[in-house]
């Protein structure tokens, strides 16, 4: 496990708008940043960080957390990669101590994938470019395609040997794991022998956005009849194909920049056109696009534009996946390559200037193009022509964000146009549309959010519950209120001798939590305080505890914020800026430590009813005590009532 030390360098180093930011579109709002939700479908943004607490919380899916919850959330880290990547971030040597049989399994295995595919590049290129059959066979058969080494190196392309087993040898020889290597797909098991998957073919490595090797798509080389044109990587747990764009990892700034995203089929597409100077694409991989796919371009630009094959095949792949690019809010075009060629050899065919003004001449509207498409195909049919009618109505339902309401607009007056049909009519049909579906979902969702709703209260800590409920629960109320004075202002000073924890410790020695797990964490501060490594609400917030993390949340994010405004209004007061630290922490322990004495008098009470003579005298000796505790309490906080 990594040593507390490292994980408060990782912690005092992170900042959470610069490692969000790297996965989500964040705009300034105040002092927060605000983006799309990338856990949820969403169209307005409703996620919000907060640079000062170093938290994000969305306020329509309910997520939050820190940066280090972020990162094993969206990038399917655990909590030890999560804290590596970081480290590797920030230049911050990582120093481990003993973890557990099953922890230590469940690292190795991960690491272990991205260490086997790292190998196998460096294999598959060294093959491509060291070696007589990858220079004669592979290497010149790329250069015949028009690929130069520059281009080769940059993506890593490699060749796999068209032999059984080259690649399992220098496996097995390096001493991977045998058992984890089919999960890679760089092999295969047949009659009890592990055999190479790739052989004889071109190898194109898959990045994840951090640049890591997470997969391959293996080609053949010219045409052949052995088995499919492209085989990739299964999927195992660093490889989703349903959220990789190919090529994403090299082309995330040109995008940006661009504030466009050119989407093509295939590997080589993306390779021509990055060497004729078009860095701004990336390519599918011959799947139907996804929605995980869409939201990673929309990270980076709400503009884009599908470049396909103009034959049918290439129409019906670049209409797959329209009503998802409508409902995520993207702007998309299309353009079709003529004459049979493909993105790669138009681009070699053409030249890079002309293929750039070619796609700016030709980018047709999607939803357009669509209609024109299926007028096309529905001829003179009455009743297929209705069919179609209700499919662009169904489409152009799925533009219902606010902004886009002069978008959709336009559409309907454009559809009706074509289809020489009422305006009207078309607009009354697209409004049904969007009553069917929202009745559907309330629908689906009615005994689904009832259900989460009981979940989630049930999960909720009390004191953010009703004020009801708040009343039953004030033991914990008091116990959460110092943890927030420890967490917040345990490192100040609360005299010349000793800090705000000593005296709350000092304070509170005789004294016990009644929750388990708000002991824990007071106990863990201690601990970390005690060993001299200063805990924060900061550093709590990262640590490997997922309880006690979740707890530090909770306890630091209070709903409520003094507006800046009662300091102009009342100027002498110094209202919210004021230091109110040394008042906080004196009332909070009292206010704890009369909470416990009042029970400590009820339950001596009940102890007194039942007791025998001798007991009496000693209990009502107590009794004395605790009053005289109470009072005195009581005196410091003024008068008080606590129910």
């Amino acid at each position: 496990m990594i040593t507390p030390n490292t994980i408060q360098q990782i912690t005092s180093r992170i900042d959470i708008i610069d490692v969000v930011g790297e996965f989500v579109k964040l705009k300034k709002r105040g002092t927060n940043y605000l983006g799309l939700c990338p856990f949820h479908n969403e169209k307005s943004p409703s996620f919000t960080v907060s640079p000062a607490k170093e938290i994000y919380k969305c306020f329509g899916c309910g997520k939050s957390g820190n940066t280090i919850t972020f990162l094993m959330e969206h990038e399917k880290y655990n909590y030890v990669e999560a804290l590596k990547w970081l480290a590797a971030r920030y230049n911050i040597e990582v120093e481990e101590t003993e973890t557990s049989p099953e922890q230590k399994q469940l690292i190795q295995t991960a690491d272990s994938l991205y260490i086997i595919n790292n190998f196998a590049k460096q294999f598959f290129s060294n093959s491509l470019l060291n070696t007589d059959d990858g220079k004669a066979i592979a290497l010149s058969y790329l250069k015949e395609r028009g690929f130069r080494e520059a281009v080769i190196e940059k993506f890593q392309i490699g060749y796999n040997p068209d032999s059984r087993d080259a690649l399992t040898n220098a496996l097995l020889a390096n001493q991977f794991n045998k058992e984890l290597l089919p999960k890679t797909g760089l092999v295969s098991v047949r009659n009890d022998e592990l055999v190479d998957n790739y052989r004889g073919r071109i190898i194109f490595p898959i990045h994840n956005n951090t640049g890591k090797i997470i997969g391959f798509g293996a080609r053949v080389i010219g045409k052949s009849d052995r088995g499919p044109k492209y085989i990739n990587t299964p999927e195992n747990e660093i490889y989703s194909k349903s959220k990789v764009l190919y090529g994403s990892y090299f082309a995330r700034t040109a995008i940006d920049k661009a504030d466009e995203c050119l989407l093509v089929e295939g590997y080589t597409d993306v390779v021509s056109l990055h060497q004729a100077g078009i860095e701004n694409v990336v390519a599918s991989g011959g799947t139907s696009l996804t929605v995980d796919q869409l939201r990673l371009i929309k990270k980076y630009t709400n503009n884009l534009t599908i470049i396909y094959d103009g034959d049918s095949a290439g129409i019906k792949a670049a209409l797959r996946g329209l009503d998802m690019a409508l409902e995520e809010s993207l702007n998309v075009r299309l353009v079709l390559i003529p004459d049979n060629e493909d993105p790669d050899s138009y681009v070699n065919k053409v030249g890079s200037t002309a293929f750039n003004e070619f796609v700016a001449a030709s980018k047709k509207d999607f939803i357009i193009f669509q209609l024109e498409v299926m007028l096309q195909e529905a001829g003179t049919d009455i009743n297929k022509k209705n069919a179609v009618v209700n499919n662009v109505a169904e489409t152009l339902s799925k533009i219902n964000k606010a902004e886009d309401f002069t978008k959709q607009q336009e559409y309907i007056r454009q559809c009706a146009h074509l289809l020489r049909i009422d305006e009207t009519g078309l607009t009354n049909l697209v409004n049904k549309y969007k009553r069917d579906k929202i009745v559907k979902d309330e629908k689906r969702l009615s005994a689904e959010e009832t259900n989460n709703l009981l979940q989630e209260q049930a999960q909720q800590p009390e004191d953010v519950l009703n004020d009801t409920q708040f009343l039953f629960n004030q033991d914990e109320a008091h116990e959460r209120n110092i943890l927030r004075v420890l967490l917040e202002y345990g490192l100040k000073q609360w005299d010349e001798n000793s800090t705000m924890a000593d005296f709350i410790f000092e304070e509170l020695e005789q004294f016990h939590f009644d929750n388990t797990e708000l002991e824990q964490l007071f106990e863990e501060y201690r601990t970390q305080y005690r060993q001299g490594l200063e805990p924060t609400t900061k550093s709590m917030l990262y640590h490997e505890n997922t309880t006690m993390r979740n707890l530090v949340i909770s306890i630091s994010v209070n709903p409520f914020e003094l507006s800046q405004k009662w300091d102009e209004v009342m100027e002498t007061m110094n209202i919210v800026n004021r230091d109110i630290s040394h008042q906080d922490v004196q009332m909070s322990v009292n206010y704890y430590k009369l909470r416990k004495i009042k029970k400590m008098i009820e339950e001596n009470q009940r102890d007194i009813e039942k007791a025998g003579y001798e007991d009496f005298k000693l209990l009502h000796e107590v009794h004395k005590h605790l009053k005289d505790v109470e009072k005195e309490l009581t005196k410091q906080l003024g008068t008080v009532i606590i129910k």
